[in-house]
């Protein structure tokens, strides 16, 4: 259950006529993945059917690179994802290769943990890259890499900071005693005006981008490349990190379970990510197509 109780009633549609879609864009965790991290045999039933009507369907997640495994099987078409909250394009088809990369430059990120370390006494970092992950010694075990390197954020982001260093995909910030919203607020207070802060843990565990960074811009990005237009979008999301898409997007649909920002924020409502809301909705899609033929 999200942060405001569970949607269990049927999608609360937008109003007004919906263009043709061409593009779906969805969130993974709390979105369109169950919560025990699986994709429902009515999930990959219901992207396969899109796919297959011509509809493209892009993953866009705050996860990196290496946790795409569980989703990996169910991209067709292009094969790419959108992943780090935007801040890499992954070709899933060709062994998560990285196709396009949106880095966050190491001074910004430096200026960012000292603007934390000074507003949020407390606030631990890790580093997540290309290559993978490293932390500070106090950052919790959420899943940690055995092959990461420990040591301060100051040590990290100064380390290999020649032309072939491993581009920084995002800072992530943790704190052990502020509420997560509480957290998200002062770090924009503190560190908006350097770079792109966002949010999708149920902890305060805040994400770091480059400044402009966000699932929006690159999406609009990659959608600009096939010309594809916002109107022909439909977005699904459930978190803060959700926020930009689903109002970038001409159509966007808030998870039952979700934040009560991201409800407020997007056009309509579907059910909990567990009861399958993002197939509902592209079941509904697919059925006014056909409709739509007929008549």
């Amino acid at each position: 259950m999200g942060e405001d109780g569970a949607v269990t009633s049927a999608p609360q549609c937008p109003d007004g006529p919906t263009p043709t879609t061409r593009l779906i864009a969805t969130d993974l965790d709390g979105t369109l993945l169950r919560d025990d991290k699986t994709v429902s045999p009515r999930t990959i039933a219901a992207l396969a059917a899109a796919e297959e009507a011509g509809i493209e369907v892009f993953f866009v997640t705050g996860r990196p690179a290496r946790w795409m495994d569980v989703v990996s099987d169910h991209v067709h078409g292009h094969g790419l994802a959108i992943c780090a909250n935007g801040a890499a394009v992954v070709d899933l088809h060709a062994g998560r290769e990285f196709v396009q990369v949106r880095a966050l430059q190491r001074g910004i990120a430096l200026t960012v943990v000292e603007a934390l370390r000074a507003a949020a006494p407390g606030t631990s970092f890790a580093v997540e890259m290309t290559t993978g992950i490293n932390y500070e010694p106090a950052y919790p075990p959420f899943f940690k890499d055995p092959g990461a390197r420990v040591a301060t954020a100051e040590k990290l982001l100064a380390e290999d900071t020649d032309d072939n260093a491993a581009p920084v995909l995002k800072l992530l910030a943790h704190h052990a005693e502020l509420t997560p919203d509480a957290f998200l607020a002062l770090a924009r207070s503190a560190a908006g005006a350097y770079a792109s802060i966002t949010r999708s843990s149920p902890t305060a565990l805040l994400e770091i981008s480059g400044p402009g960074v966000s699932k929006a811009s690159t999406l609009a990005l990659c959608c600009a490349e096939r010309g594809i237009s916002p109107a022909e979008v439909v977005a699904f999301g459930d978190m803060p990190n959700d926020l930009e898409m689903l109002t970038w997007a001409g159509t966007s649909y808030a998870m039952g379970n979700a934040h009560p920002d991201v409800i407020a924020a997007a056009s309509g409502c579907t059910v909990a990510n567990d009861e399958d809301g993002v197939a509902l909705v592209i079941e509904r899609i697919l059925a006014e197509r056909i409709a739509q033929r007929q008549a």
